[in-house]
C-alpha cells in the first residue's frame, strides 16, 4: 500500500522515470501486484503526456485506482494538469481559434473543453477570452510588465516619508 502513495507521489512530482527505477529494485519485485502494474502504467500515460491513455488506464485498474480516495484526489489533479499542459499545447500556435476545432484536434467534447478554457482563463493560466456567440477562442500576446507604476508608487512613498520626517523636525522647532 506504501509503495503504491510513493509511486504516486514520483508521478505526481513530474518523476515519473524513477518509478520505473523503484519498480525493478528490490522493493518493487517484493510488492509486485496488480497496484503497482496499475501505478505503471499511469507513470507510462504521465509520460506520453496524454489523456486518452490516461483514461484508457483508469478504466483498466478501476478497483486498484479510483476506489482509493486519496488516489483518486491525486489522479483528478493530474489529469486536469495533463489536461490544461494538452490545451495550451495545441492553442499557443495561434491567437484565435474555434473552440469545436480544439476539441476534434484534442478529442474531447466542446462543453468539457469549453469549460476547462474558461477555468484556465478565470485561474489565469491562460491569457485570453471566449467569444461564446462565434464559439472561439481569443488568445492574447503576453503583455509586459511595466515598471512605471511600480517605481512612481515607491517614489511617492519615499516623498511621504520625507514629508512626515520634515514635518516632525518643524514641531520640535516651534
Amino acid at each position: 500500500m506504501a509503495l503504491k502513495y510513493m509511486l504516486l507521489c514520483k508521478i505526481m512530482v513530474d518523476s515519473s522515470s524513477e518509478v520505473y527505477t523503484i519498480i525493478n529494485g528490490k522493493i518493487g519485485i517484493e510488492y509486485a501486484g496488480v497496484e503497482v502494474d496499475a501505478m505503471r502504467a499511469i507513470a507510462d500515460a504521465h509520460k506520453e503526456r496524454s489523456i486518452h491513455a490516461y483514461a484508457k488506464v483508469k478504466d483498466s485498474f478501476r478497483a486498484q485506482l479510483l476506489e482509493d480516495p486519496i488516489v483518486l484526489r491525486h489522479l483528478n489533479q493530474l489529469y486536469d494538469n495533463l489536461l490544461e499542459s494538452h490545451l495550451i499545447r495545441l492553442i499557443e500556435p495561434f491567437s484565435r481559434i474555434e473552440i469545436p476545432q480544439v476539441a476534434k484536434l484534442i478529442e474531447l467534447p466542446v462543453e468539457q473543453v469549453e469549460s476547462k478554457l474558461s477555468e484556465m482563463i478565470l485561474d489565469q493560466k491562460l491569457n485570453g477570452t471566449l467569444d461564446q456567440g462565434a464559439g472561439v477562442l481569443i488568445v492574447f500576446d503576453e503583455t509586459q510588465q511595466d515598471g512605471t507604476f511600480d517605481a512612481a508608487l515607491d517614489t511617492i512613498k519615499e516623498l511621504n516619508s520625507v514629508v512626515d520626517k520634515l514635518y516632525k523636525k518643524a514641531r520640535k522647532l516651534h
